[in-house]
């Protein structure tokens, strides 16, 4: 393999990593915003049954 074909091939593979990192990053940013709007949920929903038993201070399973 010539020193230009080597390159080339190096300069594809880049390319393509770069690609699959911004992906990924993509997806990353995507499941951070899931998750902060399933915590967010979660919150309100622990409020509602908060104020529907508010003497319950444990789970029913403990």
């Amino acid at each position: 393999m010539d020193q230009q074909n080597r390159l080339d091939e190096l300069e594809i593979r880049f390319t393509h990593q770069a690609r699959v990192i911004d992906e990924l990053n993509a997806e990353l940013i995507d499941c951070h915003q899931r998750i902060l709007r399933l915590e967010r949920d979660n919150g309100r929903i622990q409020e509602m049954l908060s104020s529907l038993a508010p003497g319950l201070t444990e789970s029913p399973d403990e």
